[in-house]
């Protein structure tokens, strides 16, 4: 089934709020349009995963996430992942592997999120994290953890770990 009208009824430099028209008979279903996003599940040389501790106005509070960030036009979801993971954490890594996407909320928004694995992650000399974001490395043991415990809580970003343990880059418990 195709809408039979589809409208931009409000527009910020993140978001669109798209009214679409299912029946004529009925009020629009209001969707968001973002732009994709990649997450990277990024391992240094000894196996500790990279974390950042970011404020989230949304929620008004600070998480602790995987690194991520919106797919740039004429990016692919690899080159995005490995650009966020220097921007957020200051390390570069040697290889990235796309798992493929997952819609985020298909309900109400339109986006994806490009889950990656990104190896070999080290500092990069004389870089610095952006500001605001708390860098932390953590062993997957260490990880699940905070999952257990609700300090490691967007969902999608487990579902990432879920993502890679299928394809064989974690061994979760």
């Amino acid at each position: 089934m195709k809408p039979l009208k589809t409208e931009i009824v409000y527009s910020t430099p993140w978001f669109d709020v798209l009214g679409k028209t299912i029946n004529t008979e009925e009020a629009p279903y209001y969707s968001l349009r973002l732009p994709d996003y990649a997450c990277v599940l990024a391992l240094t040389e000894d196996q500790r995963i990279l974390l950042v501790r970011q404020y989230r106005p949304a929620i008004e509070t600070t998480t602790l996430e995987l690194p991520s960030g919106i797919i740039d036009p004429g990016e692919t979801p690899a080159q995005a992942a490995l650009r966020e993971l220097t921007e957020e954490t200051a390390y570069a890594a040697s290889h990235v592997e796309v798992l493929g996407a997952m819609y985020v909320d298909p309900g109400r928004l339109g986006n994806r999120m490009w889950n990656c694995v990104a190896t070999g992650a080290k500092p990069v000399p004389g870089r610095t994290p952006e500001t605001g974001i708390e860098v932390l490395t953590h062993s997957l043991d260490e990880l699940q953890q905070a999952i257990a415990s609700g300090e490691f809580s967007l969902s999608l970003h487990v579902a990432n770990l879920m993502h890679a343990a299928l394809r064989g880059h974690l061994k979760l418990l």
